[in-house]
């Protein structure tokens, strides 16, 4: 009889199991939860992602003598010539879990639908901005292995040489710029075109033109390949065809952001870019720059204190820190280190000002430089003064009293005229000054061509043990952490994980 009652006992006990089994996957299914993503708004979110934040501050813009901090703390890094790892992997960290695993996820989820070609190409040209980005700040990194994780399991994905990166790059944006095709799927939901093909399709051919220049003293037989396509395919033709993320409420400017925030005090507008602005005569000087005339403290940075004049202008000279700029603040007749001049937060430093990532000013100054190599037809002259043209006339676009009258920017060109014998350092300081806040674009082309001709900063805690300027950005320790084997792979072929190595195109 006991036998029965736990034979019983058993049976309803699997009976229980069985009846609750039922049903179990759908009751502990999460209904609203997304099980798949439109690979379009993986598009966007990636392009979002591509607009540049604090990092920008602390590393890019402070090496091309641009803008400057002398204060240490968070904000070290360009601005002492350190390696400050928790600001040089900002690039990296953004790169690749916002940009990279949005953009390979969408391309493996569609490559094979043919419904969906354009999107698909879309993703591959943006792809390819953003490890053109994170390949120029880094050198060898993860590449045909990244973003796939959670497709194909890889966590810990190897690291690509730079010279393998960029074949891949150069083909991908030739072969996907030719294959968009006006005939085939739209997609409207994108926040960069509205889904105008032949837009993206000069933005495919302007990029490729930039990569194709970055080659121009490792390999230029292949920089004049890809070049060639760039311009027969069809470049960006007026500032309609900017690469630019509108920010809003929603989503902000992260330049603007730290300049409205708790570091709006300690960024200030580098002497050697004012000196040359004024030199040159500039008048996008007074679009950029506002100076608290005679601020003694950061409570004295308030409007009733500025001034937006050209000639009240000073900009910060690098070399110091808050506790070693006074003297240098007194010879320059100034109350204090926060007299210096600064990037306007209420106009290209606002939170709500657009970022732009590629435009029409530097695809034609890429252009003027490559005829002037003889690797394109035209006249290099034109294309010179094309490009300024388009910077001037692109400053209306932020917010604030910004825009540059045409009757200055045709004096400009008249009086700066390209020379005969100095014409890439001419077009290289063209395009240093038309990617302004366009930091990682901005270093790379001043790596590539040494111009501007700026002088070191001469910080004397620098880490800096080879080069007068800062060449790549730092791994993060995460890598070294959780990704060291493939890391060290990089390291010996690449050379030390130092501020100082060179990435494979930046050759003396």
């Amino acid at each position: 009889m006991k036998n029965i009652k736990y034979i019983l006992s058993s049976l309803l006990v699997l009976a229980l199991f069985a009846s609750c089994d039922k049903g179990f996957d759908e009751l502990n299914t999460n209904p609203v939860r997304l099980t798949s993503i439109d690979p379009t708004f993986q598009l966007n979110n990636a392009m979002i992602a591509s607009s540049y934040g604090y990092g920008n501050l602390t590393y890019e813009t402070t090496i091309v003598k641009q803008m400057i901090t002398p204060f240490i703390g968070v904000g070290t890094g360009g601005n002492l010539n350190q390696d400050n790892r928790s600001a040089t992997q900002a690039n990296w960290q953004d790169g690749y879990r916002n940009q990279v695993k949005n953009l390979v996820d969408g391309i493996e989820a569609i490559k094979e639908d043919p419904e969906k070609t354009n999107l698909l190409n879309m993703l591959r040209i943006w792809k390819a901005h953003a490890f053109i980005v994170l390949t120029d700040c880094y050198g060898d990194i993860p590449y045909s292995e990244a973003g796939l994780a959670f497709r194909e399991g890889i966590s810990f994905p190897a690291y690509d040489a730079q010279s393998d990166i960029y074949d891949d790059i150069l083909n991908e944006l030739a072969s996907a710029s030719a294959a968009l095709d006006e005939s085939k799927d739209a997609v409207p939901q994108d926040i960069m075109y509205g889904g105008d093909i032949g837009q993206w399709k000069r933005l495919g051919y302007s990029l490729l033109l930039r990569a194709g220049m970055r080659l121009s003293k490792v390999d230029p037989g292949k920089a004049q390949q890809f070049v060639g396509q760039a311009v027969s395919g069809g470049l960006m033709e007026s500032n309609d065809d900017n690469a630019v993320i509108r920010h809003n409420a929603d989503y902000r400017n992260g330049v603007g952001t730290n300049l409205n925030g708790g570091q709006a005090p300690f960024y200030y507008l580098d002497q050697d870019f004012v000196n040359w602005m004024k030199d040159h005569n500039d008048p996008r000087l007074v679009s950029i720059a506002v100076r608290y005339v005679g601020a003694e403290s950061e409570g004295g940075q308030v409007e009733e204190n500025a001034d937006r004049s050209f000639d009240a202008q000073i900009g910060m000279p690098q070399g110091y820190d808050n506790s070693s700029i006074p003297p240098q603040v007194e010879a320059d007749g100034l109350a204090s280190l926060y007299d210096y001049s600064q990037l306007d937060r209420t106009r290209l430093g606002n939170p709500e000002a657009p970022s732009f990532l590629v435009t029409y000013s530097q695809t034609q100054l890429l252009l003027a430089e490559a005829i002037v190599r003889g690797w394109a037809t035209g006249d290099a002259a034109q294309a010179y003064e094309t490009g300024i043209e388009a910077h001037m006339q692109q400053m209306a676009q932020w917010p604030g009293n910004t825009e540059v009258a045409q009757e200055d920017i045709d004096a400009y060109i008249a009086a700066n005229p390209l020379t005969a014998g100095s014409e890439i350092e001419e077009i290289s300081e063209q395009y240093w000054m038309s990617s302004f806040l366009i930091g990682p674009e901005t270093w790379a082309n001043f790596r590539r061509t040494g111009f501007p001709d700026v002088s070191p900063n001469t910080y004397p805690g620098s880490d800096l043990k080879t080069e007068d300027f800062i060449r790549r950005l730092t791994y993060p320790d995460s890598e070294l952490t959780v990704n060291k084997e493939n890391l060290d792979v990089a390291v010996s072929r690449q050379g030390p994980d130092l501020l100082d190595t060179r990435v494979w195109w930046d050759v003396k």
